[in-house]
């Protein structure tokens, strides 16, 4: 294939016959190399090759000056700006907008604007609007329609802009002296530097040839035509009619002003080829449901290309870097060598995580009592990281089963650096201004433990290489303090255009490149990836301090520009191509629509050609998920058996009144939570929830009673027993229900975070209430506080009658008046009445009282663990949302009639048998095979369950 570069080489080479004596000036080095490769296949005989070198070269070397990098830039900005402001910000929040200030010094130099006039003072807008005969009537137009916008603005905004934007004129000026003496220089600052000197360059030796130009800066575009008028400069367009003949065509933009350019318009072809409207050309366009499917579609095509043809003439455009590694792992096999023009993002790379996984442990890391700890969300982010777990993989799962159990949520350092000497190095307390060597010392703790991992070593490489870079910049700026917040700004926002090159050969092979890098390159076949809008082209960005009509009107470059140089990059990739696939997505991503590409539809409406689609589909189910059941099978059946109690009396496993109530929810999520044991997923909880404060509470009540007995030597509780208790007994108790429900050692110090000590607070006054109600019913005598009781329960199964085991925890059993109350400490609100007994157990009653089916099941227990006990048992539920209402009642009431007064449950014994025989039905069907595990029909009781993504009820 001839494509524009070989063509190119082929008349150099015809109508130059010293190829030493010239220079050819392309737009960037692998236009460059592609060209000295065609003409070295053209040259038949041992010569001299020419001097190929990139227009920004050419500039640098007539400079004799290379630019800074940006951040040393931003520095020295800094500098002087310190010097002009009278009360200047610090430099970490500088460093945003001195970035973008620097950017426009840049166009300003580049596209060679007055910035005197640019940024001068609003309030001198007659003055400026007397000296505009340099500009065009629509430039002046623009001017006027910013000024005329500006005046509509508040007073206080606009004060704000006139003093800033009057500063910036002083500081451009101040800026260009600074860096003089400094030595030092931007790269517009350098272009502008060589144009403004451009009389006293003289002919060079050798004879320029320009290359393959779209789109110039004001400075570029002086300097070639200076070197076409007075040297005799040559200058090869890679053009087409397409879009240089169409107005509308964007693509043709710069091309249609340099034909109309007194200096240009003679190096224009006198016949303009005709390239993109072919007839043998094919284009295809693929619809993929999600982005991830374009690498697999990519693999597909390249599949079907003809063996025996060069993969040289195959490009895969990527316009999203984070396409390479998939599109790379998708290659079919018969593609033997691949080159990789772009780079991949650091950023990307697990080694970043790991880096930036560090220095956000360390905002984490804070002095608790004496002793170093981190916070528990970054430590589970960093030990779930690939390196600590090959480090010592079962002293992070220790670490994490620790944190969850214990609801840890800081962990001291001290027992993290136990693990290895690399956990040493990295669970650490590090100053701002060691932050540097903390960094680098880790990579290379690092290397030494992934020899033998090449692409890893390579990431590392490059995050020591540019740690190294910033910490030489950071040590020669002295006067600028660095803390952790900014070093991890600053470290973020150059790491994610730091980009990993990939070495190869670039001439041979499947070529993958990004957008830009295919400038001057002709492929016969092409394949183009994300061809969304806002991907290819990419969606308008032009950060700027200087407003749209004014860059505008002083010729600085605007979105519009950005369009025509994307354009054209797209259009000339149709050149010479016999083969065009490209492939958008139709889901959104990331904030970007799902909508294809306007080049596509351009050429859908504008060109003659055969263009088909294909949408590529996913297998997708659209009917409504089935219904999940689960048939009670012998395996099933034998997890059951657990529950059964053997002629020991023994059994592995028993029934709780909660796992009861799950079941009566919905029998799949009790199979889900008891037989198949699918656990949820535990978080620490940092904040105190109705379930923590229920705990805590819990634990309270049975220290403050049962340290009551203890030191008493007795279990009556009389009334003048309850000032001492409420007096000096209660803090006591919350402390120890405190360590008891976070695990901390007897000698742990429970300082309490300002959450946790208002709670306690709070726990303080409803115990001391309840100590209160408990002080009105006294004398009574604690039979017992958070105690398990057990029943052997009969039933018949398909084998025959056979025994379940019973059990739960009554929170307290206390005897009053010759009558025994079974207590149940609520944290909501439950209700205390209830219809029948019945509906304890009926699923499909909306109204069913847990509550009240839970403190009569402990009735059944407690008379079960003392079959002789003739006392009334009384159940009754202390709800700390009532306790302090006047007419608190905490005994259940059975309201069979509606219309009729509820009547209070004065002994379970009373409702014995028509609860047990309704739990008989209950357990009887749980055992019988014939009914499965299946799901509930109530939909509501579905919205907090935590298996409703697992039975696909995620969006009811």
């Amino acid at each position: 294939m001839k494509g524009f570069l070989k063509n190119t080489a082929e008349r150099i080479l015809s109508e130059h016959q010293h190829l030493e004596q010239l220079r050819v000036v392309l737009p960037n080095r692998r236009a460059g190399l592609f060209f000295t490769q065609h003409l070295g296949q053209l040259i038949s005989e041992p010569t001299w090759m020419p001097e190929v070198v990139t227009i920004e070269e050419l500039f640098y070397g007539y400079a004799k000056q290379r630019p800074a990098d940006n951040l040393t830039l931003i520095f020295e900005l800094f500098k002087v700006y310190q010097s002009l402001h009278p009360s200047p910000e610090s430099f970490d929040k500088f460093y945003y907008w001195g970035e973008m200030i620097l950017k426009d010094f840049n166009d300003v130099d580049q596209f060679m604007a007055e910035a005197k006039k640019l940024y001068h003072h609003l309030s001198e807008v007659k003055e400026l609007s007397a000296d505009l005969s340099f500009l065009t009537e629509e430039q002046v137009a623009l001017i006027q329609q910013f000024w005329k916008s500006f005046e509509l603005q508040e007073a206080y905004q606009k004060e704000k802009f006139l003093q800033f934007w009057e500063m910036l004129s002083t500081l451009y000026e101040s800026f260009q002296a600074h860096l003089n003496v400094a030595g030092l220089a931007y790269s517009g600052q350098l272009y502008r530097k060589v144009v403004e000197g451009l009389t006293s360059i003289p002919n060079p030796e050798k004879h320029h040839v320009f290359i393959g130009f779209n789109a110039f800066t004001a400075t570029e575009e002086r300097l070639i035509k200076h070197f076409i008028a007075e040297f005799g400069a040559e200058i090869y367009w890679d053009v087409d009619t397409y879009y240089l003949d169409d107005l509308n065509q964007e693509a043709g933009l710069f091309f249609r002003a340099y034909a109309k350019d007194p200096v240009f318009e003679k190096t224009f072809p006198k016949e303009i080829p005709v390239k993109i409207q072919r007839e043998h050309i094919k284009i295809t366009t693929y619809a993929t449901p999600l982005k991830s499917n374009q690498a697999n579609l990519v693999g597909s095509i390249l599949e079907n290309v003809p063996k025996g043809q060069a993969w040289e003439e195959t490009v895969v455009i990527l316009p999203d870097e984070q396409m390479l590694f998939p599109v790379l792992h998708s290659l079919p096999e018969q593609v033997d060598k691949v080159n990789v023009t772009m780079g991949y993002p650091v950023k990307n790379t697990p080694v970043y995580a790991f880096i930036e996984s560090v220095l956000e442990l360390q905002r984490y890391i804070k002095m608790e009592d004496q002793v170093l700890s981190v916070y528990h969300r970054p430590l589970k982010d960093i030990l779930s990281l690939i390196y600590l777990k090959a480090e010592n993989s079962e002293f992070c799962k220790d670490v994490l089963k620790e944190i969850q159990e214990e609801n840890r949520i800081y962990y001291p350092l001290e027992k993290l650096q136990k693990a290895s000497p690399f956990f040493e190095l990295i669970f650490k307390k590090v100053a701002s201004q060691d932050l540097f060597d903390y960094l680098t010392t880790l990579i290379e703790a690092l290397v030494e433990r992934l020899p033998d991992e090449g692409l890893q070593q390579s990431y590392l490489f490059q995050c020591y290489k540019q740690l190294n870079r910033l910490k030489d910049i950071f040590r020669s700026q002295e006067a600028v303090e660095v803390d952790l917040e900014f070093f991890i700004k600053i470290f973020r926002q150059l790491f994610r255009e730091v980009k990993l090159p990939f070495e190869g050969e670039p001439l041979q092979g499947l070529q993958l490149m990004g957008v830009l890098e295919s400038r001057n390159l002709d492929f016969e076949r092409v394949i183009i990836c994300n061809m969304n809008e806002d991907s290819f082209p990419p969606a308008a960005s032009l950060n700027s301090m200087i407003p749209f009509n004014l860059r505008r009107a002083f010729g600085l470059p605007v979105q519009e520009q950005n369009d025509a140089i994307y354009a054209y990059t797209f259009y000339r990739l149709l050149h010479q191509a016999k083969e065009v696939h490209m492939i958008y997505t139709t889901s959104s991503d990331q904030g970007k629509a799902g909508e294809k590409s306007r080049y596509i539809q351009q050429m859908q409406v504008e060109m003659n050609l055969q263009e088909d689609e294909e949408v590529v589909y996913l297998p997708v189910d659209l009917h409504q998920s089935k219904e999940i059941i689960i048939e009670k099978d012998k395996d099933v059946v034998k997890l059951l058996e657990a529950y059964k109690v053997d002629e020991n009396g023994f059994s592995r496993k028993y029934f709780s009144p909660s796992a009861l109530s799950v079941y009566l929810d919905c029998r799949l999520k009790f199979y889900f939570q008891y037989i198949a044991k699918v656990k949820e997923k535990e978080e620490v909880k940092e904040e105190i929830d109705a379930g923590v404060f229920g705990n805590l509470a819990h634990y309270s009540m049975e220290h403050l009673y049962g340290g009551f007995i203890s030191r008493k030597g007795r279990s009556l509780v009389e009334k003048e027993d309850f000032e001492d208790l409420s007096k000096n007994w209660v803090f006591p108790a919350i402390e120890l229900g405190i360590r008891q429900y976070y695990n901390l050692e007897k000698d742990a110090n429970t300082k309490l975070s300002g959450q946790m000590a208002i709670v306690r607070d709070v726990l303080q006054k409803y115990i001391e209430e309840l100590l209160a109600i408990d002080k009105a019913d006294a004398p009574y005598k604690i039979i017992s506080m958070e105690q398990t009781y057990k029943a052997d329960f009969e039933i018949t199964t398909s084998d025959g009658m056979s025994k379940v085991k019973l059990q739960g925890i009554i929170d307290r059993v206390d005897e009053k008046d010759g009558v025994i109350r079974l207590i149940d400490y609520k944290s909501g609100a439950d209700k205390k009445e209830f219809s029948t007994v019945a509906s304890l157990f009926d699923r499909e009653d909306s109204k069913r009282n847990k509550a009240a089916m839970q403190t009569l099941y402990y009735g059944l227990l407690y008379q079960a663990s003392f079959p002789e006990n003739a006392k009334p048992l009384k159940p009754a539920l202390f709800n700390f949302k009532e306790i302090f209402k006047d007419d608190f009642n905490p005994y259940l009431k059975e309201k069979p009639i509606p219309k009729v007064a509820a009547q209070e449950v004065q002994d379970y014994k009373l409702l014995q048998d028509q609860y047990e025989s309704t739990l008989k039905v209950l357990l009887e069907e749980l055992y019988d095979s014939n009914i499965p595990f299946d799901q509930t029909n109530n939909l509501e009781k579905c919205k907090y369950c935590p298996y409703i993504e697992l039975c696909s009820r995620g969006k009811v």
